[in-house]
């Protein structure tokens, strides 16, 4: 159960505690912030409302923990996150349990993000200790008109303090995703989790607190987006942010100033497909990447463009499909559970309305109980109506003839018709025979990923050895 056994000291009565310094403790402000269950629509727990002050205080914090830290060699860094990990997944049932009941993930799916966070922070030390471990030594007599009289040393540093915002649909996951690379890169690292989800990232960050991280150098801080967001995005204190949302990764990257910014927001994911598709494929596809944890993800399948002489065949397919997705709690591991909030079920049905009243084609009869939408397919969609161009971010599938794609798939057996229409495609990613991945254009900055990570939460540091005459190896 959340917040009992190892995890008795996160919580204070009915309000879970903020980490800092190596502690979990209670907010000066002795306000806190309500969560509520989407299922029930009822406060299910309780985060403490930080204050301006003490965000000050954890920066301060943070900043002295990471000149130690990055002293402390690559492979005992790897060693605690290694441990971190294994924590983390030997008590995934108390995680997974604040994931049902903070965002509706199905009971299968909650356990499987914990377990999968896990596997990705051991990913991350061994992979860190690969990118790090390694630099560059450099001769001057490459350039035109140089000899050989400098060498370069290269390697890749921490930038210091690394701030760390994930998303409610993915809340551990997409957390560890940003501080096992910070922390295997040398920085320190301050989590500002979502408010839905706040308390499994709690729980998350306590794993590592039992792995013996030096005090100071992971810091969780919870609270009103209001109050203190800004503060902590424009915080001077700050080296680098990594934000995984929506449009608020837009204002974030106008007001952060010049510091690395790794920005994953919404996209328009279009699956493209040709008359040569395998449609039971594509249509396999579509339900797993348009209706998976009801279609609360960023890379989840929004827009459908498929060539007229085989659109009808697949949207019986798809039909059917949809026809077998169970609809329910998230306790009973249903398919589609309820979306996040009253305020996103408000939204989707908004623009399911507009295309209604625009003349869409609705392949299900909408229905709605509470935050709970049972999945829909709109056929006949136009670029005059909401749907086309704004992201429900719920079970709503949309087919259309034409879309403004960040992302995307291609379906396919030509691999020559598949290649030139992912060269054309202005996206980050475009997957073939599969659901899509990641984006570009204002889906974001940068890309995620452990690689990736790692080098954006890093600088080169050059060290150049100026010779008194030129040197060269005769062999």
């Amino acid at each position: 159960m959340a917040g009992s056994g190892v995890f008795a000291e996160v919580i204070d009565g009915d309000v879970f505690k903020y980490y800092a310094d190596g502690e979990w403790k209670k907010s000066s402000s002795g306000k806190s912030v309500n969560i509520v269950n989407p299922t029930t629509r009822k406060t299910q727990y309780k985060v403490q409302a930080c204050t301006q002050e003490e965000v000050n205080k954890v920066m301060e914090i943070a900043k002295a923990a990471q000149k130690s830290w990055a002293k402390t060699p690559l492979w005992k860094r790897a060693e605690l996150l290694h441990k971190a990990a294994a924590i983390l997944k030997e008590h995934k049932a108390p995680i997974a349990e604040a994931l049902i009941k903070e965002i509706a993930k199905p009971a299968k799916d909650a356990v499987t993000e914990v377990v999968r966070s896990g596997d990705l922070v051991s990913y991350c030390a061994e992979e860190g200790v690969r990118i790090l471990g390694q630099g560059a030594f450099l001769v001057s007599d490459s350039f035109p008109g140089n000899e050989r009289t400098k060498y370069c040393l290269t390697s890749k540093i921490p930038l210091g303090v690394v701030l760390a915002i994930p998303p409610f649909n993915y809340p551990v996951n997409l957390a560890v995703s940003k501080i096992a690379p910070a922390l295997i890169a040398g920085n320190s690292l301050v989590l500002k989790p979502p408010t839905q989800g706040a308390v499994a990232c709690l729980h998350m960050v306590h794993c590592f607190h039992l792995a013996g991280f030096p005090k100071g150098l992971i810091s969780c801080i919870t609270g009103k987006g209001s109050e203190i967001g800004d503060f902590l995005t424009m915080h001077p204190g700050v080296n680098c942010i990594s934000f995984t949302g929506g449009d608020t990764g837009i204002a974030i990257s106008k007001k952060a100033g010049m510091i690395p910014l790794q920005m994953e927001l919404g996209g328009k994911d279009a699956c493209i497909v040709l008359e040569d598709a395998d449609l039971d494929l594509v249509a396999a596809n579509i339900i797993k990447g348009g209706f998976s944890y009801s279609g609360q993800r960023c890379t989840a399948v929004k827009v459908v463009l498929v060539m007229e002489s085989v659109a009808d065949t697949l949207v019986e397919k798809v039909k059917s499909k949809v026809a077998k997705l169970t609809v329910g709690p998230p306790e009973d591991d249903c398919d589609i559970t309820p979306v996040v909030s009253e305020s996103s079920a408000n939204f989707i049905e908004g623009l399911v309305m507009d295309a209604k009243q625009k003349g869409a084609t609705f392949c299900q009869e909408y229905k709605r109980e509470g935050n709970l939408i049972w999945p829909l397919l709109l056929d006949h969609v136009r670029p005059d109506m909401r749907i086309a161009w704004e992201e429900p971010f719920g079970p709503v599938l949309r087919l259309l003839g034409l879309a403004l794609l960040k992302k995307g798939c291609v379906f396919t057996k030509d691999i020559n018709k598949a290649m030139l229409i992912s060269d054309a495609m202005e996206t980050g990613t475009v997957q073939i025979n599969s659901a899509p991945a990641r984006g570009i254009k204002d889906s974001g900055i940068g890309s995620q990923g452990i690689t990736n990570s790692i080098n954006m939460m890093t600088k080169v540091k050059s060290t150049v050895i100026n010779l008194p005459t030129p040197s060269y190896t005769m062999g």
